[in-house]
């Protein structure tokens, strides 16, 4: 039987880890806002305006396709189709963290703000739900800090610095996220979920405006549900 000294050391190990991960995903997350300060600059919005979008907006996936409408030659309203569009995900994300957000209204209002990809992976992957909401909150904090700091020096800076997704750097987001998602593949029906969902969004890519394929691919869980249900047969 562990000691109370190893069960400690032990959640003191966890915790410090999740710590970590928390703050490499927000400093991975600024580099990637760097690139989107330097391509709203250039899509014709101002740095303040770009600074505000990324604190208030905070959703980095709607953003791009905000500001790629406006670069297209797009106008305002045409762009709010996909980025809403996309946002509308962060709902799926908010029912599955229902059991760790706060109940007063007030406070799960603050909290929904915070409801995004990231915060969602580092959430999911713990197991006990207290570890769950302080890696919410610490993964929330890391984020919008980095996200709104990249997005300053991008905005200030333009285009001189250049675009940070010519040295690859943009890929590091992505490659946090699957590493953070990867443990969640050992649960009941997460491979076929998993599998089906990417399946159907790589098809819809070309066919679909942009947002669509990330939302039809939630259709991936009822695959993932069936396969769930037989193994427990």
């Amino acid at each position: 039987m562990p000691s109370i000294a190893d069960v400690s050391t032990t959640t003191l190990d966890h915790r410090d880890k999740v710590s970590r991960n928390a703050l490499g995903i927000g400093i991975a997350v600024g580099v990637y806002a760097v690139s989107f300060g330097v391509l709203s600059v250039t899509a014709g919005l101002s740095p303040a305006q770009t600074c505000v979008m990324s604190m208030l907006t905070f959703t980095g996936a709607s953003q791009f396709a905000y500001i790629g409408v406006l670069a297209g030659g797009g106008g305002a309203l045409a762009a709010l189709g996909p980025a809403v569009l996309l946002a509308s995900r962060n709902a799926a994300y908010g029912l599955s963290l229902t059991p760790i957000l706060p109940t007063r209204l007030r406070d799960r209002m603050v909290a929904s703000q915070f409801v995004i990809d990231e915060t969602t992976a580092m959430a999911r992957s713990q197991d006990e739900p207290e570890d769950a909401l302080r890696a919410f909150k610490l993964t929330a904090a890391s984020v919008w800090i980095f996200w709104n700091l990249g997005t300053l020096i991008g905005a200030v800076l333009g285009s001189g610095i250049g675009n940070p997704q010519t040295y690859g750097l943009d890929a590091m987001f992505p490659a946090a996220f699957l590493a953070l998602m990867a443990p969640q593949l050992r649960r009941p029906g997460a491979p076929v979920a998993a599998i089906s969902g990417a399946l159907l969004a790589v098809i819809l890519v070309p066919l679909t405006p942009v947002g669509v394929p990330v939302i039809a691919a939630l259709a991936g869980l009822v695959p993932g549900v069936l396969a769930a249900n037989g193994r427990r047969r």
